[in-house]
C-alpha cells in the first residue's frame, strides 16, 4: 500500500485521501504531500498557492469558486473540525449540481482533493479550528463568485444539530449572504475555466 489510501467519492475526479500516519507516545508523523506519491493515485495537478484559515465554531465559508481561472483544491484540517462540501460545477458532468460531505478533523487527517469546476465550502465544527489549503490557480479577485450555502435546489444537509448547531447560529460573510442560486448560475450560462 502507498502512503496515501484513496477513497472514491462517487463524484468523478473528487477523492478523499487517507495518510499514512505513524504515531507513539511522543506524537505522530505524516507527508501531507507527495507529487509522486500523489500522480499514483491520479492527482497530477500543480499546486501554485496555499492558503490557511483560522475560524471559531460555527462559522460557514462558501460556497466558493473562481469562474476562470478555476482552482483545484487540496484541503485538510490541522485543528478542529469542518464539515466540508464541494459541488460539481462542471459543464457537461454527469453529477452537475451534485454535493459531497465529508468531515475533517485534526483527529482523523483526512484530506480532500477538489478538482477546478466545484463549488467548495465548509462549516467549522470546533473554535480555534484550523484549516489549510492548496491550490493549483491563484486567487483572482474579478472572478471571485459563489453559490448560495442553503441553496435549496442543491439541498446540503449540513446536520447543525448533529454538532450542536441551528441555522441561526451560524456565521457568514456578507458576500456568502447574498451568494447567487444554481439556478441563476445556469441562467447566466457561466462556465468556469
Amino acid at each position: 500500500m502507498g502512503k496515501f489510501k484513496k477513497v472514491e467519492t462517487g463524484i468523478k475526479d473528487l477523492i478523499v485521501i487517507e495518510p499514512t500516519v505513524f504515531g507513539d507516545d511522543r506524537g505522530f508523523f505524516m507527508e501531507s504531500y507527495s507529487k509522486k506519491d500523489f500522480a499514483e493515485i491520479g492527482i497530477k495537478s500543480e499546486f501554485v498557492q496555499d492558503n490557511h484559515s483560522k475560524s471559531k465554531k460555527g462559522v460557514l465559508r462558501g460556497l466558493h469558486f473562481q469562474r476562470k481561472h478555476a482552482q483545484g483544491k487540496l484541503v485538510r484540517v490541522t485543528a478542529g473540525a469542518v464539515l466540508d462540501v464541494a459541488v460539481d460545477l462542471r459543464k457537461g458532468s454527469s453529477t452537475f449540481g451534485k454535493y459531497f460531505l465529508v468531515e475533517l478533523t485534526g483527529e482523523n487527517k483526512k484530506m480532500f482533493y477538489i478538482p477546478p469546476g466545484f463549488a467548495h465550502g465548509f462549516l467549522t465544527l470546533e473554535d480555534n479550528t484550523e484549516f489549510l489549503y492548496k491550490c493549483t490557480d491563484y486567487y483572482t479577485p474579478e472572478f471571485d463568485s459563489g453559490i448560495l450555502w442553503n441553496d435549496s435546489d442543491i439541498g446540503i444537509e449540513w446536520n447543525f444539530e448533529k454538532y450542536g448547531l441551528s441555522s441561526e447560529e451560524i456565521l457568514l460573510s456578507d458576500k456568502d449572504k447574498q451568494q447567487q442560486t444554481l439556478k441563476e448560475f445556469i441562467k447566466k450560462g457561466v462556465v468556469i475555466g
